[in-house]
């Protein structure tokens, strides 16, 4: 069972685009000094719409390697396509990858049958820990909570990343939770009401800036400490905010960067960020100076 705060980790590239793998194994051994519980490689975050299948395979195997067994590494082996999937999902168990994070199949639009039986496939077919990911704010589609009953019945289907940003839906889905089935916000600004409603943990965005107090928030949480957890959310909210002003991992990447963490830029269509929505993130991020 997958707990604590998750890392949906960047990939950080060179001025020319090109995978920085020294700096990727440096943001691995850092999370780890900090307290993250466990990496998510190659999801939204890790901008693996513009990476290649062979680049894939070579960050997680980086990242598996730099863990070493410290921690879990969660790799992203979705797709709108169930054979994509399938075969990105078994690279990465040969990879190592100690579990999947499988998202909706993206504009296809599947019914629920077929959404059923695209993660159906790759579970019956790929023995590791499966997360489902459910963000329909980016894929035009959603799973529904009959569909997510039937999935979770399946013994390598272990949880799900709820990322929809509609408590309502949520409370739904926490009423399947149980031993062999868990939830995680996808959300960093709804960390504390997933943890109200039975959830394990986030996959953070947040996280690969301020590592140390996403863990502390949740960890907060699961010692009893309702009060820290609840004052840690609002507390960093304006600035959870500010990182989702443009598209994800562009504020991300800027605001790790204006830290010094050196991740570089993006592929396009990604760019950089609205000199204006820039200034706005520059003045949420003043809270990390407290």
């Amino acid at each position: 069972m997958f707990k604590g705060s998750y890392v949906a980790l960047v990939t950080p590239f060179h001025p020319d685009g090109s995978v920085n793998y020294e700096k990727l194994k440096e943001l691995c051994a850092w999370h780890i000094e900090n307290g993250t519980d466990g990496i998510v490689v190659m999801g939204t975050t890790g901008e693996s719409s513009t990476t290649s299948h062979a680049e894939d395979a070579a960050i997680v195997r980086c990242v598996v390697d730099c863990v070493n067994g410290r921690i879990p590494v969660i790799a992203g082996g979705g797709s709108n396509s169930t054979e994509t999937s399938l075969m990105k999902s078994r690279t990465f168990r040969d990879c190592g990858a100690d579990g999947l994070l499988l998202i909706t199949p993206y504009y296809n639009k599947a019914n629920q049958q077929g959404m059923y039986r695209h993660f159906a496939t790759v579970a019956d077919a790929v023995d590791l820990p499966i997360l489902l990911y459910n963000v329909p704010g980016r894929t035009g589609c959603s799973l529904s909570v009959d569909c997510v009953e039937a999935l979770s019945k399946h013994r390598n289907i272990v949880g799900i990343k709820e990322a929809s940003g509609n408590i309502s839906y949520a409370a739904k889905i926490a009423c399947l939770l149980n031993d062999d089935f868990c939830m995680l916000s996808g959300n960093d600004d709804m960390i504390v009401p997933i943890l109200s409603l039975g959830g394990t943990g986030v996959i953070s965005v947040w996280a690969n800036l301020c590592p140390r107090d996403t863990h502390d928030l949740v960890a907060a949480w699961f010692d009893g400490d309702t009060r820290k957890a609840r004052e840690m959310q609002l507390k960093y909210l304006p600035l959870i905010n500010a990182l989702f002003i443009e598209v994800n991992p562009i504020p991300i990447k800027e605001a790790m960067n204006l830290r010094g963490l050196n991740v570089g830029g993006y592929r396009l269509p990604l760019c950089e960020m609205d000199p204006a929505n820039r200034a706005r993130l520059i003045e949420a991020m003043k809270v990390l100076e407290d």
